[in-house]
């Protein structure tokens, strides 16, 4: 099945059992609007109760992923415009890490302040050999948003974060790699199918499970091990009844490929 909406700053697509989601301001090299950040909300928790959908995939249009804020309305905006602001940034981060299914950040060009952190938001980076990331927010005397002061130091670490934070010099792809920010590099003329590929080979797989390890890993960030060992075993019990289980499981006596069907 595929399915095409063009909303405002942002274009949906549907094949299959993935769901593309691209940044269609290209003009403004994709910076955040209102409507392109209501609409993502929308989008993702509309993704969260359709079982068809299994993979959701995010790209820009245009030059870049993302510029982040919008640098034309900066030092014009009141504190009650920002608050406002960051509260719909902060709505979509908690939808995107309260989806049940993996999201895939797919990187060309740069991806600048809160696209950056938006990427971070995300579960897998894929990106292009000759993209660049930068957190930008210090160069115009701001903070970071989105959730990158959560999600950088806890990837890196804060000595590197608060560099990158403080310096807002930019880093290639091949460095974040090498930070485990992003998962794996492509040249610029193959991103594109790779990231597909990587997305509906995921599709295909136990997304119950994916669920679950998505939500187990992120909260052990915050969580003890205690308290990671008892989810683990609450889950496992529950994860023993699916029938994606009995045919991994009847798959590999078998030794065939196991067809997933997200139940």
């Amino acid at each position: 099945m595929e399915t095409t909406v063009k909303t405002d700053h942002l274009n949906v697509n549907v094949q299959g059992a993935v769901l593309h989601l691209t940044l269609n301001r290209p003009e403004a090299l994709n910076a955040f609007s209102e409507e392109m950040i209501l609409g993502l909300i929308n989008v993702i928790q509309e993704a969260k109760e359709n079982d068809e959908i299994r993979v959701v995939m995010l790209s820009g249009a245009g030059r870049s992923f993302s510029a982040g804020g919008d640098v034309k309305t900066m030092g014009d905006t009141s504190p009650t415009e920002v608050y406002e602001h960051i509260g719909k940034l902060n709505e979509l981060v908690l939808a995107m890490k309260d989806l049940d299914k993996p999201i895939i950040s797919v990187i060309h060009g740069f991806a600048a302040g809160a696209g950056f952190n938006l990427a971070l938001a995300s579960d897998i980076i894929l990106a292009a050999e000759d993209s660049s990331f930068v957190l930008s927010f210090s160069q115009v005397g701001l903070i970071s948003d989105g959730g990158g002061l959560s999600f950088l130091p806890r990837l890196i670490g804060p000595y590197k974060a608060k560099e990158l934070f403080f310096s807002a010099q930019p880093i290639t792809a091949k460095e974040a790699k090498e930070l485990r920010i992003v998962n794996q590099t492509y040249p610029l003329s193959q991103l594109q199918d790779e990231a597909i590929a990587y997305a509906e080979k995921l599709s295909k797989g136990p997304s119950k499970a994916f669920g679950f390890i998505k939500k187990i890993a992120d909260s052990s960030l915050t969580a003890s091990l205690p308290e990671v060992l008892e989810q683990e075993r609450i889950t496992q019990a529950m994860m023993v009844t699916t029938e994606d289980h009995k045919e991994g499981a009847a798959a590999f006596k078998e030794k065939r490929a196991p067809q997933f069907k997200g139940k």
